[in-house]
């Protein structure tokens, strides 16, 4: 007996160092045992070719996937301009993909380096099929690096969405959606082919508001004339040696030179810029930022696929609660909240305005930061701020509702799966079934959308102080650029993330001159929660799912699968009244 016992816990101690602690050992070697050193002296590093989320990540696993935010990159560039021990930035420039808006705040931060008369070097190995974000994020340059054989392709503009209307009708489903108004075009996602007129007319009025800013931006940095610039855009693609021969890059180069062009120039080395430590300044003004990235839902936050490992969430109570308990310190001065979102749940969206306006209660002003996007429940959140700042090229508005449902059963028939159920109570008791909606059944949910427009809209009204007709006319679910935005009221300035902290810190009353001291929550995970999340991530992970993602990835683009898929598996499941606008691909 004591020999078993001997032997049966040396198994269950070889199991535990096996399937715990080795594990935790692995997990501990991946979190940074201390912050970053202080550098002396040395040029920062930014890889524009990685994805950054827009914000911290808010969970364990995400938080050690996601690496370095974008606005803390922003934060460590704005820093990093009054940083005597900072002498350039080296910039690995994006090939596509990268996104106006970010473009746009780059080219920003940038811009203040030179102005401290830091440089900034930039390399690209070519612009590949893409529109102006990866070439004027970098316009702002000393020196622009292509590399030799490469092409510098910069032809226009293109914002793509994926319309599933086609896949409905071989599915045999049908998408009883309704939504309001013309404009508001989540639900065309489902039900058409294409773009109606009307969207087509949005679309191409803020594809034309994106590619005019950006040539107007590109044409000052590089002091070429915007007219000549834009013939010159639009002629692209060119070879390496033509893009220099046209001024629109300055030196043919590999990486590793232009970097060491870089250290020559600093007599300094490179330092990632997720290594570099700002200086510890302190400030009067202490300013809080909260952030809300992705599809707002209900709740702390929903269980993580293969699809969404990884991806932000925009969590109605995790928000609202971060914006409740800034309500309640009294060292606060003022709140930027940053929002980058399509929108998503109603009731969701309704959560989050409600925390910011406690938040106005208790004496704090809040600044909205518009991102990437801002639209539908992203713009809904942001209604009542007391200032809201967007990038020019943010999406921004579709003031709209849509919801219903998939009515899936005669797709189900086709298999041979026939849906039938029996209902108590009154007729909308069995409108989210499998079938199709009754004419009564469509009526009282049109009642809701319209009760959900009209508060939406009333908020709105109220929040920008403009006449509640004024809002309606410039709504109706249409999108518009930041810039448009503006002049239609939806926003009080144009400008970037450290543009909205300036503002909050003026509202709080104090001076430009007064240093901030900016409160940004990061999730930092334990190994234990760590490990925890990671081992219920790979339950929740789908394997069959997964090599559906990387074959259609494989056909279509990583980002287009995603976009696909994340729609086909809501086939079944109510819509409800939602405030969400569809994502869309720029190129």
């Amino acid at each position: 007996m004591r020999i078993f016992l001997l032997t049966f816990l040396g198994g269950l101690a070889a199991l535990v160092v096996f399937f715990v602690l080795i594990p935790l050992v692995l997990i501990i070697s991946f979190i940074p045992s201390a912050e970053p050193a202080r550098v002396n002296n040395a040029v920062l590093e930014i890889d524009l070719r990685e994805g950054f989320p827009d914000q911290p990540a808010t969970n364990a696993v995400n938080s050690i996937l996601s690496g370095t935010s974008f606005i803390e990159v922003l934060l460590r560039l704005n820093a990093a301009a009054d940083d005597p021990a900072v002498k350039g930035v080296f910039v690995r420039a994006a090939e596509m993909n990268l996104g106006s808006s970010r473009a746009e705040e780059l080219r920003a931060a940038f811009l203040r380096l030179r102005a401290k008369d830091k440089f900034v070097i930039a390399h690209s190995q070519g612009f590949l099929a893409s529109g102006p974000a990866a070439y004027r994020a970098i316009s702002a340059a000393n020196e622009i690096w292509l590399q030799p054989g490469t092409t510098f392709e910069t032809p226009g503009i293109t914002f793509e969405t994926m319309f599933l209307g086609s896949a409905m009708e071989k599915l045999k489903v049908s998408p009883e959606i309704e939504q309001f108004y013309e404009f508001k075009g989540a639900a065309d996602v489902y039900k058409q082919k294409g773009y109606t007129a009307p969207n087509a007319t949005a679309m191409t009025a803020l594809a034309s508001s994106v590619w005019t800013h950006s040539i107007a931006d590109i044409a000052q940095d590089r002091k070429i004339a915007p007219l000549t610039l834009r013939a010159l855009l639009e002629a692209s693609p060119y070879q390496a040696q033509q893009a220099a021969d046209l001024k629109l890059v300055d030196r043919l180069g590999y990486p590793d030179e232009a970097a060491a062009a870089a250290e020559k120039r600093a007599g300094a080395k490179l330092i990632a810029i997720d290594d570099y430590e700002p200086p510890l300044r302190g400030g009067r003004a202490v300013i809080a930022v909260v952030g809300g990235e992705g599809d707002i839902i209900t709740g702390g936050g929903r269980p993580v696929d293969v699809l969404s490992l990884g991806s932000p969430e925009f969590a109605s109570d995790r928000v609202a609660k971060q914006l409740l308990d800034i309500a309640e310190d009294k060292t606060i001065n003022a709140v930027v909240f940053r929002v980058d979102s399509g929108g998503g749940s109603a009731i969701a969206s309704d959560q989050i305005w409600s925390a910011v306006k406690k938040v106005q209660a208790s004496g704090k002003k809040v600044v909205v930061s518009m991102g990437s996007m801002a639209a539908s429940g992203g713009y809904y959140v942001a209604a009542s701020a007391d200032a809201i700042i967007a990038n020019r090229s943010t999406i921004t508005g579709s003031i709209g509702v849509f919801g219903g449902k998939f009515a899936i059963a005669d797709g189900l028939r086709q298999f041979g799966i026939n849906p039938d159920s029996v209902s108590v109570g009154g007729e909308f008791a069995s409108a989210y079934s499998t079938e199709k909606l009754t004419p009564a059944q469509r009526t009282k949910m049109l009642e809701g959308l319209q009760a959900t427009y009209d508060r939406f809209t009333g908020l709105v009204a109220e929040g920008r102080k403009l006449p509640l007709q004024k809002v309606q006319e410039v709504a109706r679910g249409r999108v518009w650029s930041g810039e448009d935005a503006l002049k239609n009221g939806l926003v009080d300035k144009t400008g970037d993330f450290i543009a909205a902290l300036n503002e909050a810190r003026a509202l709080a009353g104090f001076k430009p001159e007064d240093r901030m001291d900016i409160r940004l929550n990061i999730h930092r995970p334990t190994p234990l929660e760590l490990l925890a999340s990671t081992m219920m991530k790979a339950k929740a992970s789908g394997a069959a799912e997964a090599q559906i993602a990387e074959v259609l990835g494989a056909v279509v683009g990583r980002k287009r699968a995603q976009l696909v898929i994340g729609e086909l598996k809501q086939l079944g499941e109510p819509v409800g009244v939602r405030l969400w606008s569809p994502p869309v691909v720029e190129r």
